[in-house]
């Protein structure tokens, strides 16, 4: 019952609502629709949300196999080739006008990655050489010009000089680090060497792990450290709940890709302890709190942070079978999503969040960030695991 109803969600509401914002004058997709439902047809298209887009149809067909999923990932495909990126410096700019004119020319690590990951996905899907080819070029602007000797930098303009990061930093600090991009660089190398089995992204790989492992996990209370200075101390006392629920579930599969035994006996520990602490500090009310900065819990629920609830202790059961709480648990958070969190007017998703009385935040429906990754790599990964016991 689980895994159908989620793949029905997929198939009835977010693949049609999606495809419906494609772009056939311009390319992409249409980047905002407010929370009124009206579209914005002439709004900046963000290129995250365009990686992103290209990421979910790619793998819509990979579970799905319908055709023409294949046709929407290209149609994404060719936006991103023929506009995100920038053909003078390299790189994928922040974001373009409606008719694909750079708008916000920064380029950011995330970025970069976000494109890596989509395009390694697509390639999976689709077999065109010229995605994985730029896939590569982006690998290597990334190792080239996004890192110092700590790790990963963040923000730079549009020549790849470094430049403050304001566009990943929040809560009153500007991190020369954070936690999120490691993730997501970490996520897209887990892509990359999947589809190409290239020992130089293993060696990458194994990297971000010692320093998720060394310098992001605070093992003292159990839980990832968020925003750091430039050698890795953190800024700010502030548990991300939802990033951690993401992190143990991406963690452990960028094990199983990697499949490396020593690897496996260093992280998995770390993936279990956060699995375990979400579910008993931030699990309330059939749904997952969104954070707590210096101990105050911010009570909203968002719509990302419910998803990969879902995703993360469904992951954390089929780990750990005797932990039947963490099975419970994800229905529980789907029950709640599809009660509370999906937007059932005609012609809409899911809402961005709802506060603790379960009303909806007046936030977009459709943003730079408000894209189908979340939701929809919750509905692949639940009929992938399939798990209904």
């Amino acid at each position: 019952m689980f895994t159908s109803e989620i793949k029905e969600h997929l198939t009835k509401v977010i693949i049609p609502f999606w495809r419906g914002l494609k772009d056939e004058k311009y390319g992409g997709f249409y980047g905002y629709m407010g929370y009124d439902l009206g579209l914005d047809e002439k709004a900046v298209k963000g290129c995250i949300l365009n990686s992103r887009i290209l990421w979910f149809f790619s793998n819509a067909y990979l579970v799905l196999k319908e055709e023409d999923l294949l046709t929407d990932a290209e149609h994404a495909f060719r936006f991103l080739r023929d506009y995100c990126v920038d053909k003078e410096n390299g790189g994928v700019y922040w974001s373009l006008a409606f008719d694909g004119k750079p708008e916000d020319t920064t380029k950011h690590t995330y970025n970069q990655a976000f494109a890596i990951y989509a395009l390694s996905s697509y390639y999976d899907a689709s077999r065109d050489e010229e995605a994985l080819s730029l896939a590569w070029e982006l690998y290597e602007i990334i190792e080239s010009k996004c890192r110092d000797e700590y790790g990963y930098l963040e923000a730079f303009n549009v020549r790849f000089e470094p430049e403050e990061n304001d566009k990943l930093s929040e809560n009153g600090v500007m991190a020369e680090k954070t936690m999120n991009t490691l993730l997501h660089v970490f996520e897209a190398y887990t892509e990359l060497y999947r589809v190409t089995r290239e020992g130089k992204v293993a060696d990458k790989i194994r990297y971000m792990m010692d320093l998720i492992a060394d310098k992001v996990y605070n093992k003292e209370v159990g839980r990832q450290e968020v925003f750091f200075d430039r050698t890795w101390n953190s800024l700010i006392d502030l548990y991300s709940y939802g990033h951690d629920i993401e992190t143990a579930w991406l963690v452990d599969r960028g094990l199983e890709v990697l499949d490396d035994k020593a690897y496996t006996e260093k992280l998995s520990p770390i993936t279990r302890t956060i699995t375990e602490n979400i579910y008993k500090r931030a699990y309330i009310d059939h749904s997952l709190v969104n954070e707590a900065e210096n101990g105050v819990v911010d009570t909203t629920r968002v719509w990302w942070v419910q998803a990969e609830a879902v995703v993360g202790f469904l992951n954390g059961y089929q780990k750990a079978p005797q932990h039947r709480e963490y099975l419970e648990a994800a229905r529980d958070i789907w029950d709640y999503i599809k009660t509370c969190v999906v937007d059932k007017r005609s012609g809409s998703e899911w809402f961005w969040s709802v506060d603790r009385d379960r009303k909806p935040v007046e936030k977009p429906i459709v943003e730079p960030w408000k894209c189908p990754y979340h939701n929809g790599r919750m509905c692949f990964e639940v009929i992938k695991r399939n798990v209904e016991g």
